[in-house]
């Protein structure tokens, strides 16, 4: 796996924080740092997601994702899946995750509780790499609920 990250990324942001990163599967994905009130010429511009956000967003893709393979290989009829992710920073740098709390939404019929359930275990203890190095600076929780339609 490969990823090129390069300043400016011709979004046109001068000397700001935006970046632009390049996957090494061919896509691209805008970052941006928080705007600095204090030092403008230090902050980011707002236009993009910061980084930090990404590797939330990327935690979410990665569990979600299991947990929709997880239930189909079951043949379970899901339908949908949500994933719903709220973190704490630690207050000083490094400023990694310290607890992260994830409420997913699991839309189906017939869907049974110990199916969510223990598809969202096994994400979480084997299979999403993103949650399972978080795990190691954050407490991760979860919750679920199931929306049948």
């Amino acid at each position: 796996m490969e990823c090129t990250v390069a300043w400016g990324g011709g979004l046109g942001l001068g000397t700001g924080m935006g970046f632009v990163a390049r996957t090494g599967s061919g896509h691209v994905v805008a970052m941006d740092g928080a705007p600095d009130e204090q030092r403008p010429e230090f902050g980011g511009a707002n236009v993009a997601p910061r980084p930090m956000e990404l590797v939330l967003a990327g935690t979410g893709g990665c569990t979600a994702y299991d947990v929709v393979l997880i239930l189909r290989r079951g043949r379970h009829d899901v339908r949908g899946c949500q994933v719903q992710l709220k973190a704490e920073r630690a207050e000083r740098d490094p400023k990694v995750f310290t607890r992260v709390h994830m409420h997913f939404v699991v839309q189906g019929r017939g869907v049974p509780r110990e199916a969510v359930a223990r598809a969202i275990e096994l994400s979480h203890e084997k299979y999403c790499s993103a949650s399972i190095m978080l795990a190691k600076t954050a407490e991760i929780t979860t919750s679920f609920e199931i929306v049948e339609v």
